[in-house]
Formats: structure tokens, sequence, C-alpha cells
């Protein structure tokens, strides 16, 4: 799957990326959320800027994780911009907020969360540190879990363990995939 991301032209990456958040921005999910957390792209990952853009656009607070890699956990930090001021590179390579407002985890409405590959099913295969299947897990998480990823990374099915926490939805550059009902579907 690394060879598969790598292999995207960076202009393609770019186009695709734009299409994804914008899908994603279509969902009834997205316009009912007031607080998104998203991941802060890394290379051969969907970018997450224009997201941010709309999300800023549209009157939302934006937060990104804070990794404490001692403890294992992501703490949700807002940020008001993308710029060197307010994100650093921190270990691994994870971009991460050095500024900001520490938020409460229960204010979390949509969480923007990263991949190595999808099923249809919601499993996911990440990079094998369990952040965000701890986050996601916390009993005062009440949010949507939405992954991004381009169409290449969806497979057909995923092995999974018990403590795996399953996205909710699934937006890729050509649909979006959902575990659990539409909200404008339900009566």
């Amino acid at each position: 799957m690394r060879k598969t991301l790598v292999a995207i032209p960076v202009i393609e990456a770019a186009r695709r990326s734009a299409e994804t958040c914008r899908l994603l921005c279509d969902t009834a999910e997205y316009r009912r959320s007031e607080v998104i957390m998203l991941f802060l792209s890394m290379a051969s990952e969907i970018d997450t800027a224009p997201l941010a853009m709309r999300a800023w656009t549209d009157g939302k607070r934006v937060l990104a994780p804070q990794v404490s890699w001692e403890q294992h956990r992501l703490a949700p930090v807002e940020i008001r911009s993308l710029g060197s001021a307010d994100i650093s590179i921190g270990q691994m390579g994870v971009r991460e907020p050095i500024n900001g407002i520490p938020t409460p985890i229960q204010e979390v409405d949509l969480v923007v969360v990263p991949g190595l590959a999808f099923d249809r099913a919601g499993n996911r295969l990440g990079r094998g540190r369990g952040f965000y299947d701890r986050f996601l897990s916390r009993p005062d998480f009440r949010g949507v879990s939405c992954a991004l990823a381009f169409h290449e990374q969806l497979v057909p099915d995923l092995p999974h363990d018990p403590h795996d926490v399953r996205m909710q939805m699934i937006v890729t550059d050509t649909e979006v995939i959902r575990s659990t009902p539409d909200p404008e579907q339900i009566d």
C-alpha cells in the first residue's frame, strides 16, 4: 500500500485530496459538526489542508492531535492556522500543534482519521501504535469517526482485533462509505 500511495503523482494527489475533502464537506456529518479534529497530513496521505481551510471558512473550530508518545495518547488541540508558528514536525515525522487550546474530547463532533488501508465495513489498518483506537474508544468521545483515503486504499477485507475501532465513515476521492446509517436518511 505504501508503494501504491507513493506512486500517485503530487499534482494528482492534490486534486484528489481536494475532491475527497469536498465530498466530506457535502455530508450531513460535516454540516452538523461544530468542532472537527483532523490529522495533519504526512507525505503520501490525503492532504487535509483543504478541509481545514473550508472548516474555518464555515465557522467551525479545527483541532489537531497533539501526541504524547510516553502515554500513548492523543490530545485534541485547537489550531487557527497551518503555519510553522502553530505546527511543528515531532517524533516519527508526525506534524502536530505546538500552540493551541486543549479541548475536551466530549466537545469533538467529527474526528478525521488517517490510515494505510480500509475496508467497506469500516475496518482500518493504521500505523500499528493504536493511538486512534485508544482515542476513539474513550467513553467520553461521542462524535463521528471518519477516515479520509484515496480510493486505492480500499481493500476487500482487513483483519481486525477486538480493540480495533471501526470507522463510521470512509470518504475517498470517489465515494462516501458509511458503516452507520446516513443521519439524513433516518426519520
